[in-house]
């Protein structure tokens, strides 16, 4: 860049070594070039474009050292002279320091915002730094030196706060520390920044969903799959959506799961909530129950009754708080199979297969209930082929057996 001279300093004598020179310096005469400037400087040493233009010849020269420290007596004299500036950020790239060049174009521009050439340097160099912050970013975060990742991250986005990607990555990089809130502050920024930013909204569904926040979590992962849907997406908003369900179910319905025996009542609440569909289009039979209206699952104990999945007592109790075992959970669900098999030919035809049971005769008054749970593949038999049907039921184990139950009859609820 020319070396102008600032008016106070533009002498006859001094404008014309400094045109002489600069034309040597274009035509490569380097020594010619070296003796107007220095016979400039020499004339008026507070000439500091002569400077300016002994560093322009020296940088011509590859003698970058040079070149360097006479942009820099340049620049004590006059801090903001614009072609001491942008040679010296000249300089600098050529000794691969770019971050230091980056600096020199930067202040170039804060002296004079018209220079196109030197803007489209900065803006080169800012996302060569980036780049180079962003791979140092990845790496520590691969190595699990979280803070340093953290910290680059952070760099990074201050060069370019609206990169969705960046924010999604430190979210990443939040969320595997266990700092829950700087990830969901992070990956809410990246879906705010990039509305399709699939990875971030479901990151955030199951941050949500670890926070027990179910309706939050549906609601991220619905986002995502209007999006991208697939198939994990679809089982993630129905399962957030039956503990959203759930959460609003008695807490006796929600102990169920950590139960060591559960009771008929227990049992009577899983399937009028997992099966509720189901229970509701069965043919409904009048039944008299005189001891399960005040108890918290007395609801679902009428429907099981009216389905004719689970049978009151002869005296007309139902008994909630007894516990059940094996045979008695068989005959619920040999029931509950019988009602699938009404319109499910496959269930039907399972109906009829007879399996060996190793502690269980084809006599047995429980055999055909527990024949039908073994051969649907809803109960299956326990150590050494044997039913165990006086073993008492846990609250997993239950869970597990309704499971089945509903991945036999296909519902998606």
């Amino acid at each position: 860049m020319y070396p102008a001279l600032p008016q106070p300093l533009a002498t006859a004598d001094a404008v014309g070594r400094m045109d002489r020179g600069w034309r040597f310096l274009q035509n490569d005469d380097l020594g010619s070039a070296d003796r107007e400037f220095a016979a400039a400087l020499k004339g008026s040493p507070a000439l500091y474009p002569a400077q300016a233009g002994l560093a322009y010849a020296a940088l011509a020269r590859r003698d970058y050292d040079r070149a360097l420290g006479a942009f820099d007596a340049a620049l004590r004299a006059g801090p903001m002279y614009v072609p001491a500036l942008v040679g010296r950020g000249q300089t600098l790239l050529a000794l691969e320091r770019d971050t230091d060049a980056l600096e020199a174009f930067e202040s170039a521009l804060a002296a004079d915002a018209s220079l196109a050439d030197v803007r489209r340097r900065v803006d080169v160099l800012r996302f060569r730094s980036l780049q180079d912050v962003i791979e140092a970013a990845r790496a520590a975060a691969a190595a699990g030196r979280a803070a340093e990742a953290r910290n680059a991250y952070e760099r990074a986005l201050q060069a370019s706060p609206d990169s969705a990607f960046l924010y999604r990555e430190l979210g990443l990089v939040e969320r595997k520390q266990g700092n829950e809130d700087a990830a969901l502050d992070r990956l809410g920024r990246a879906a705010e920044l990039d509305p399709a930013d699939v990875v971030s909204l479901t990151q955030t569904g199951e941050l949500l969903e670890q926070r027990q926040d179910f309706a939050g979590a549906e609601g991220a992962y619905r986002r995502a799959a209007g999006i991208e849907a697939s198939g994990d997406l679809a089982a993630r908003i129905a399962a957030v959506a039956e503990k959203a369900r759930d959460a609003q179910l008695p807490a006796a319905f929600r102990a169920i799961a950590g139960s060591g025996q559960i009771t008929r009542g227990d049992i009577a609440a899983l399937l009028g909530v997992r099966l509720e569909d189901m229970l509701r289009a069965a043919p409904v039979r009048e039944v008299v129950i005189t001891d399960g209206q005040e108890h918290w699952a007395a609801a679902w104990i009428a429907q099981v009754a009216r389905a004719g999945v689970m049978d009151p007592f002869a005296n007309h109790t139902f008994q909630p708080d007894a516990h059940i075992t094996r045979g008695d959970l068989a005959g619920a669900v040999s029931r509950v199979v019988t009602l699938m098999a009404a319109n499910r030919p496959a269930v039907s035809a399972r109906l009829a297969e007879r399996p060996q049971i190793a502690d269980m005769a084809d006599g047995h008054l429980s055999y055909p209930a527990a024949s039908v749970a073994v051969a649907t593949g809803v109960m299956p038999l326990l150590d050494a082929g044997r039913f165990q049907v006086a073993r008492p039921v846990s609250g997993a184990e239950a869970m597990d057996v309704i499971a089945r139950l509903r991945a036999l009859a296909g519902s998606s609820r």
